[in-house]
């Protein structure tokens, strides 16, 4: 989430990384995506109330990077 808040079209990570205002929707579109935990359930409700929510949906912020994520691919979704 940090890097992608940095971009000039990038994510607006308003909540910082807490998980409470899915301004950092991402979809995930990599072969990576299996190597992602499954979304907890405050992640879970969030997306629910996403007009854009599709296959692959994550809140960035939930995504820990790790060497296994090396080349994980995201699409940043519309602004809600």
């Amino acid at each position: 989430m940090e890097t992608l808040r940095e971009l000039d079209f990038g994510v607006a990570a308003i909540c910082g990384g807490m998980c409470s205002c899915a301004t950092c929707h991402v979809y995930v579109n990599s072969t990576l995506a299996s190597k992602i935990p499954a979304p907890m359930a405050d992640e879970r409700e969030l997306l629910q109330e996403l007009a854009y929510v599709k296959d692959g949906s994550r809140l960035s912020c939930q995504i820990d990077m790790t060497d296994a994520l090396d080349g994980l691919r995201v699409t940043i979704a519309p602004d809600e």
